[in-house]
């Protein structure tokens, strides 16, 4: 075990169910030296368990279906074993990954680019709400690896742009969604164009039943699975917490969730479009910097948005499971479950996307008392404890902010000078007083001020 392991609890599984033929774990000492070389200017040391006990399976061209965790490592489990049997002198597509989301297919590609780089493996993201020519363009001029949402894809297939008679490997990340009946129909049509003896490998944090009767029509009968459960794929440095209240107060609750936590990054999940837009209004004009994705948002302002929450330009992103697909961010603190999903896997999801690669978070569910109902459905099938937190008073809420305005001005203070800096704040002192004892517009200027410090970052 590595150090990072040892002090991640995360890294480790608690439990890994292997295929009957298992193979032996892939180590970072057997990878390719030029492989090890690009992986080490990149800071990469070892591979994380999902990449150990996957690459093995696929440099053999075993069928596989792979259950792990959203931020355990998947992506480099699969193009770690592609950029090493991917015939370069052969620009023809050998290999097909297939993703839910234009987030996530650009964010595999970025992969992909940064491991193969110097190697003259050339790869090309393809995904709708873009121009078709840079896409056809570099189809044109020749490449190893596609990866693709279904949707265009089929678009170019059925233009006749995209050859498949050398893919010798499929890839579905997140296959739970992609075996959806929204992609399912795409993903028939897709199946048929591709060779039949390939070798088809599967990834999903969480794989019901739906999931591995699909996966039948795409894998050939030997296909088997692996399981790597981080406690019940729920990361045990990750608490569950939920307030009660009504359906008509759920805006106003979320505000009191933010100003008690002030969460340095934040999720904000809703089941539907107009919520999203909704709390993205009241929050704005509550004062929170605030983003929002949803499938009513138009594509070049989702990927500003998104880019300026990757960028921790702004703290709090309000989202719809499908507008949130595929977005890969470590520094999530918080998660706030808005509506509890109907699809208690839908929970599994959202809070996975806090407390990843061993840090700590906190997911934070605002419930009616029907969807307690539900919530504790959740809790019975995926092993998770929720905590049932007592009401958020405004007199806790006032506390807890200026405790935490009040450690922050004093922490600028003590770095802010020496004696003559102290002078100087001082002669302040006669107008802080007057402001603090003079009319209720002198208060509310000092509010202000002290307002401003109440949510800046330390």
């Amino acid at each position: 075990m590595s150090d990072s392991e040892k002090v991640n609890p995360f890294l480790t599984p608690v439990k890994i169910i292997e295929p009957e033929h298992k193979l032996p774990d892939y180590t970072f000492d057997m990878l390719p030296e030029e492989q090890k070389n690009i992986l080490a200017r990149h800071g990469w040391t070892d591979l994380m368990p999902v990449q150990r006990k996957t690459i093995p399976y696929m440099l053999a061209a075993r069928d596989m279906l792979v259950q792990s965790k959203t931020g355990s490592g998947k992506t480099g489990a699969y193009v770690l074993p592609l950029l090493q049997v991917i015939v370069r002198d052969h620009v023809f597509p050998q290999a097909l990954i297939l993703v839910p989301t234009r987030e996530l297919c650009i964010q595999v590609q970025d992969e992909i680019e940064k491991l193969s780089v110097g190697t003259g493996i050339k790869s090309v993201a393809i995904f709708g709400g873009v121009s078709y020519e840079p896409q056809l363009k570099a189809l044109r001029e020749g490449v190893h690896i596609i990866v693709a949402t279904p949707g265009r894809l089929m678009d170019h297939v059925q233009r006749g742009h995209v050859d498949f008679l050398d893919i010798r490997d499929l890839v579905l990340d997140e296959a739970d969604e992609m075996l959806s009946m929204g992609f399912y129909p795409d993903m028939q049509r897709i199946r048929k164009y591709l060779p039949k003896m390939i070798s088809c490998t599967m990834f999903s944090a969480t794989i019901p039943q739906t999931v591995k009767s699909l996966a039948r029509e795409f894998q050939r009968p030997s296909a088997e699975f692996l399981s790597l459960s981080y406690d019940k794929v729920i990361a045990n440095n990750l608490e569950h917490r939920y307030y009660m209240c009504d359906v008509m107060d759920k805006d106003s609750m979320t505000i009191k969730v933010l100003e008690y936590y002030n969460p340095d990054s934040c999720m904000i999940f809703c089941n539907r479009k107009s919520d999203v837009s909704y709390i993205e209004q009241v929050l704005s004009g509550y004062g929170f910097q605030v983003g929002a994705l949803s499938g009513d948002v138009a594509q070049n302002l989702r990927e500003k948005t998104l880019n300026a929450f990757r960028d921790k330009k702004i703290r709090i992103l309000i989202c719809t499971d499908v507008a949130a697909r595929g977005i890969d961010v470590d520094h999530v603190t918080h998660v706030i479950v808005y509506d509890h999903p109907a699809d208690h896997e839908v929970y599994v999801h959202r809070s996975g996307r806090t407390a990843r690669a061993g840090k700590s978070g906190l997911c934070i569910s605002l419930i009616t008392p029907v969807e307690e109902i539900d919530l504790r459905q959740t809790a019975a099938d995926f092993g998770i404890n929720f905590i049932k937190m007592d009401p958020l008073t405004d007199e806790e809420i006032a506390q807890k902010v200026s405790e935490r305005t009040r450690a922050r001005l004093e922490q600028e203070k003590n770095h802010f000078g020496g004696q003559k800096a102290t002078e100087r704040i001082g002669r302040m002192l006669p107008l802080v007083k007057e402001l603090a004892n003079g009319s209720h517009e002198d208060q509310m200027l000092l509010a202000w001020l002290l307002d401003r410090y109440a949510w800046k970052k330390a």
